[in-house]
């Protein structure tokens, strides 16, 4: 990627090594990052956010680390980003974007209609509560690098009809896929504000990942399984029943 006066080169959407999913050191995908030319890093692991502050600890100057979380709430995945503390998950997605906006972050939905994975697929375009959650997320990741089928088409479609900015994002889990494809923005920025100033409009760089390199994730879970890094669970309330 070309640095263009000004300009920011963020891939929103990867995980490391503290996922449950992903092998992927800090330190890595920060060299990653700078070789490569991106400018902000948000590192979205799966209810956690331990290897997204170790990675901004480590980051040199030029490259912004930003805090995030994948989480999976009761109707599917959302991502926050400038995160100060992990959200819990098994909540409900309004309930989990109220969590993250109230810490000063952003709520992105992440590959909202991929069937393959927990965040609705089409069954959530034919929800009716669709509409509650366009209202309380502030972007739509309307390109994801790993999505099946026609999953991105449907978010763009769905971005557009709710007047939400779309972002490319990799959904990185290996380093090799980092900023396969990623999100140009007219200006730096620093915070969450200055991030949602920043979004309409964007330039989408829509690369996609290698089916080879997408086989690593199972093989990346069986590895973490045996290192005890399993996937944070909902808690269990006194009942016996999902929090």
């Amino acid at each position: 990627m070309a640095i263009g006066a000004g300009r920011a080169f963020a891939d929103l959407h990867c995980h490391s090594s503290a996922s449950f999913d992903s092998l992927s050191r800090p330190d890595k995908l920060i060299a990653k990052a700078r070789r490569i030319g991106l400018t902000h890093l948000a590192i979205t692991d799966h209810e956690r956010i331990d290897g997204a502050q170790r990675a901004r600890d480590l980051a040199p100057a030029g490259l912004t680390i930003i805090v995030g979380e994948e989480v999976r709430t009761s109707g599917g995945d959302l991502i926050g980003l400038f995160l100060d503390r992990a959200v819990p998950p098994g909540m409900s997605p309004v309930e989990t974007a109220a969590a993250i906006h109230d810490q000063g972050g952003l709520v992105g939905l992440p590959h909202p209609f991929d069937r393959y994975r927990s965040s609705g697929g089409d069954q959530a375009a034919a929800d009716a509560g669709i509409a509650a959650l366009a209202a309380a997320v502030d972007y739509v990741e309307i390109h994801n690098a790993r999505a099946y089928g026609n999953a991105n088409p449907l978010a763009a479609e769905f971005a557009k009809r709710h007047g939400l900015p779309g972002v490319a994002s990799s959904d990185a889990h290996a380093v090799m896929e980092l900023a396969v494809a990623y999100t140009v923005l007219a200006g730096p920025f620093s915070t969450a504000a200055e991030l949602r100033a920043l979004l309409p409009p964007v330039d989408l760089v829509t690369g996609r990942a290698s089916y080879l390199i997408r086989l690593w994730t199972p093989a990346a879970k069986v590895v973490q399984r045996l290192r005890g890094n399993g996937r944070v669970r909902p808690a269990v309330a006194a009942s016996g029943k999902g929090a």
